[in-house]
């Protein structure tokens, strides 16, 4: 079993669909380190050799921020909105969706379970 950026790989899988397992990696960079690697599309994770997994950690490790980091970083920018009091900030404070969807009907899965309002319905 391979294990890069902290995350153990799944051994049978392609390279391709295994790297995507890593938080901050999606197909994209994962197509773009198998070719910086030199790595065949085909290619599993059980057959690679220690000096290709080396050589991919080295690629994630030199151009890429993920794992700890990407989820430190990504909570610090919600954490700043926050501060400086911008409607993005407001909106992730009441917990309401962030990029201009409607709320009206909806949006159930960042607002939670609908609340009953007494004396709404006449």
């Amino acid at each position: 079993m391979a294990r890069i950026a902290g995350v153990n790989i799944p051994t049978k899988k392609r390279v391709l669909i295994a790297l995507t397992y890593i938080y901050g990696i999606g197909g994209t960079s994962s197509k773009n380190i198998c070719k910086e690697a030199k790595l065949s599309n085909d290619k599993r994770v059980a057959d690679l050799s220690d000096n290709e997994v080396t050589q991919i950690r080295e690629i994630i490790d030199r151009d890429y921020i993920v794992e700890g980091d990407l989820r430190r970083q990504s909570s610090m920018d919600i954490k700043r909105y926050m501060d400086l009091g911008c409607l993005r900030g407001l909106r992730h404070r009441k917990g309401l969706p962030v990029r201009g969807q409607r709320t009206h009907t909806n949006a159930r899965t960042r607002k939670g379970k609908p609340k009953a309002i007494a004396g709404k319905k006449k």
